[in-house]
């Protein structure tokens, strides 16, 4: 089942799309809803792009019904094709103390990688 409209991919959290397969999935600490053509970015997996990855951390999954995972589903796994690493816009942490003249400034880069959801396999 695929959910593209007009060539482009629709996300699973557009309340306009009509694609009734989604799935929720945990990487790097974080949950995800997903369906099949989203491009999300997740913390970095140290794989290399064009590779498949499968994310076997599947908490729910509706294909018309809801199925939730105790604390995963049983047999569903995720697959999704490696787009590109990279990272993310710098974030400025600025610290100072008041009357004492210490000033500490750092920058921080999250990294990322971008993957292309391929097939919800329920």
């Amino acid at each position: 089942m695929s959910c593209l409209k007009d060539g482009l991919p629709q996300l699973a959290s557009n309340d306009d799309r009509r694609c009734l397969m989604y799935a929720i999935i945990a990487t790097g600490g974080k949950q995800y809803k997903v369906a099949e053509g989203d491009i999300i970015r997740v913390e970095k997996l140290g794989v290399e792009a064009g590779e498949t990855v499968t994310f076997d951390q599947v908490l729910a999954v509706n294909n018309g019904s809801l199925t939730i995972g105790d604390p995963t589903v049983k047999g569903a796994t995720v697959s999704a094709s490696v787009v590109a690493e990279g990272r993310a816009k710098k974030v400025i942490v600025y610290r100072y103390k008041n009357k004492s003249g210490y000033h500490k400034k750092n920058g921080h880069r999250q990294a990322f990688t971008q993957v292309k959801i391929d097939k919800i396999n329920a």
